[in-house]
């Protein structure tokens, strides 16, 4: 069932879908921009012949602006009208070779076509302004807006002549296009990013390698001085903290007396130079508040948790010494990350396939403000034959979008939907495989009566094909269960996102409760997937009955199971804030030059935020991985420890933390 349901709005999708036409642009015949093998092969640029008729910008987006649109080589460069060309064809035929690019193929006689001819018959552009290319975006030339000491102009100019023999102002092209100015900006600085990535990846990678080997370092030193390092963590987290909170004093109250510093940060907005910000005396002050939130929190749990820190601190000393012993364990989240590669590629190829499934969609444009027959669906083989040209003269049938009416195109949100629910499936899947692979490597280390002399040769993949071979039913049935839970919850989601401008409050207080309840069940299914697969891979019993025991045996030591996960979750947290932050803090004095052995290799950068927060939240993520194998380990040693107490000496348990 789930191979027909995996395989059978993909094969539809394949079947149907053209990812040409989300590569490329189309024009108003419906052919390709800078497809090769075509006669616009070299015309990889979409342009619109009157932009201001294209005033909504999601038009332009969806490729239904009611104007004719060509493929070009290139954007123009200048300002020219159909008027001056007309006048300076005799006189300098290369002015004509320029501009013959932005009319119809085939086109061949402007002296003997009159301007209003070329304007309602689509013949030529009558208006071409300077345009910029927004090739990372969209394939389509804008008009390249500049505001200039305040003045907004384009190529220098705040007039022009729209072909007609009318001025029109800029602020008319502008307010008519309104939107793409934002479109630009966001252009811009995405290419200031790009900059800043590609002169720095080399430096973001060492970043990487060295939170790799620092959390390799720190979970071996485990296996020794777990009780005094993780007591070195937490007092080096008060002591970071508490740091920052004097040095957010420090500043606030530096930049207090200072001119322009009073300023609140909903003043000035958003600003891509964060260091607009450190100016205001307020964001320090929130900075502080917040570093001493989190101050109270972390001392308060210390206080009243003291004795089960012991008893995880325990746990992690045989959690450091099985991973040791079994240190491939530690390179796993390889794998996983690999076939979650698969899985997202899988997923996106498909999605992209189904959003292009529809056939080309031809629709009647006219000029004429009162043509009946405008925006109506037309064929463009057959539309010289109707009455459509002499009742509505100058009009034609160009391309506006894709779509269709048949069976299939009505239900491409519904397999879309499919595909979504497929993705989460696979997703959760993959990450169950690993999870009961993990705990029954560990699981092999804590049976093992001598060690690591009984520890079996290869445990890591003997466990992965005992997971493959035996229990793939069980770990496909959780993760459905699962992924049910998460797609209804991103149902809701969506539900919420449209319903934001709705003014019944009722309808969005029980969306609220709605989307509250299905986050704690998913938290809870997660939990208890969890443990049912540590006792899948234990036992080999099914996934209900897996689940049924490990319910049972954790309710039975419940305040223990609550205080030792949260705790040993709390120790692994600061370990990886620990090491990101100390990562952040040397990218932070790297990328600022504040290091001087070595400023001459600092690339030079647009945003230096970019690869700092890269780096951190890269370092976050690696260090995450790591520690996630080991909190796989402390909790299969636990459960295992539950159902039957020993050391690795293997005597029987009678000390703190013997579960029943």
């Amino acid at each position: 069932m789930s191979s027909d349901l995996l395989f059978s709005h993909a094969c539809s999708a394949w079947m149907h879908g053209d990812p040409r036409k989300v590569v490329y642009p189309t024009d108003s015949y419906g052919q390709f921009c800078g497809q090769q093998g075509t006669p616009n092969a070299n015309k990889a640029i979409l342009f619109y012949f009157n932009i201001l008729h294209c005033a909504n910008p999601a038009v332009l987006i969806n490729l239904q602006c009611p104007t004719t649109q060509l493929c070009v080589s290139k954007c123009p460069d200048r300002f020219a009208t159909y008027l001056d060309m007309q006048y300076n064809y005799s006189r300098n035929r290369s002015y004509w070779e320029y501009y013959r690019q932005f009319c119809k193929p085939g086109f061949d006689n402007p002296k003997k076509v009159h301007a209003e001819k070329v304007k309602s018959e689509f013949i030529c552009i009558a208006l071409f302004t300077p345009s910029v290319l927004t090739k990372q975006l969209l394939q389509r030339c804008f008009p390249d807006f500049i505001t200039r000491n305040g003045t907004l102009t384009v190529a220098n100019k705040t007039d022009f002549k729209d072909g007609l023999g009318k001025t029109r102002s800029v602020v008319d092209l502008r307010d008519a296009a309104n939107g793409i100015a934002s479109l630009l900006d966001a252009k811009e600085v995405g290419t200031k990013i790009f900059e800043d990535y590609a002169s720095s990846w080399y430096w973001i990678l060492i970043g990487l390698v060295i939170t790799m080997v620092i959390s390799l370092l720190f979970i071996l030193l485990l296996r020794f001085t777990a009780g005094v390092l993780l007591w070195c963590v937490i007092f080096g987290v008060i002591a970071a903290v508490g740091y920052g909170i004097w040095h957010c004093y420090w500043e606030y109250v530096t930049l207090r007396g200072k001119p322009n510093a009073d300023v609140t940060i909903s003043d000035i907005g958003f600003q891509t130079d964060f260091r607009v910000y450190l100016q205001l005396s307020q964001t320090w002050l929130i900075f502080m508040i917040s570093l001493a939130v989190i101050e109270a929190v972390i001392i308060m749990m210390l206080i009243f948790l003291r004795r089960r820190v012991r008893i995880a601190i325990a746990l992690l000393k045989e959690g450091s010494k099985a991973v040791s012993y079994i240190m491939s364990t530690l390179f796993y989240p390889i794998i996983t990350f690999l076939l979650l590669a698969l899985c997202i590629a899988y997923w996106a190829v498909t999605a992209i396939f189904l959003a292009s499934s529809g056939d080309a969609v031809y629709k009647v444009m006219s000029t004429q403000p009162n043509c009946k027959y405008t925006n109506i669906t037309c064929n463009p083989e057959t539309f010289s034959q109707s009455n459509v040209s002499q009742v509505c003269p100058g009009s034609q049938c160009t391309f506006a979008f894709y779509g269709g009416e048949s069976v299939y195109h009505r239900y491409i949100f519904v397999l879309q939907l499919c595909n979504l629910l497929v993705f989460l499936w696979l997703v959760n899947f993959i990450i169950a495989l690993g999870q009961c692979t993990l705990a029954g490597a560990f699981a092999s280390y804590y049976w093992a009566l001598k060690k690591p002399a009984d520890i079996p040769a290869c445990p890591l993949a003997a466990s992965f094909s005992r997971a493959l071979r035996y229990h793939t039913g069980s770990l496909a049935f959780g993760a459905l269960i699962l992924s049910i839970v998460q797609f209804f919850r991103i149902v809701l989601e969506y539900l919420d996102h449209k319903l934001k401008g709705a003014h019944n409050a009722f309808v969005r207080f029980l969306l609220c409760c709605m989307k509250c309840c299905f986050w704690c069940l998913e938290r809870f299914i997660k939990f208890m997937n969890r443990n049912a697969y540590i006792m899948i891979a234990i036992y080999g019993k099914n996934f209900c009955a897996s689940a049924r025991d490990a319910f049972f045996l954790l309710m039975r030591n419940v305040v223990r199971v609550a205080v030792l996960d949260k705790v040993t979750d709390f120790l692994l947290f600061l370990g990886k804030l620990l090491i990101s932050g100390s990562v952040g803090v040397l990218a932070f004095f790297f990328f600022t030059r504040k290091i001087p052995v070595i400023q001459e290799e600092v690339p030079s950068l647009n945003y230096y935020w970019v690869p700092l927060l890269t780096v951190i939240f890269g370092s976050y993520l690696v260090a995450h991985g790591f520690f996630n194998v080991y909190a796989m380990c402390v909790d299969t040693l636990f459960l295992c420890f539950c159902k039957y107490p020993v050391f690795s000496s293997g005597q029987r348990v009678e000390a703190q933390g013997r579960c029943f």
